[in-house]
């Protein structure tokens, strides 16, 4: 299925983009977050399991369970913190 990724703040910074549009066969975020991660780098660093990021599917925070869909937009950022 085809699938609109976005990335945003330090996630951007790492990986040199703000989007791309892939193909995947995951079923869902947590699958399609390790096929990012098989990648190599930069994508292993930035998206790597022991590393606090979070998701959302179609604007919508979302956990790893949640299941993709075909022309879904997924969202890759870091916890956001304010003060």
């Amino acid at each position: 299925m085809k699938l609109t990724v976005r990335y945003f703040a330090s996630v951007r910074e790492a990986l040199g983009t703000g989007s791309e549009t892939l193909d995947t066969a995951a079923p869902d975020l947590g699958a399609l977050r390790d096929e990012l991660i098989a990648r190599g780098e930069p994508h292993a660093s930035a998206l790597a399991r022991g590393r606090a990021v979070r998701m959302a599917l179609d604007q919508v925070m979302s956990n790893e369970a949640a299941a993709l869909r075909e022309g879904s937009e997924v969202a890759f950022f870091p916890p956001v913190t304010g003060g």
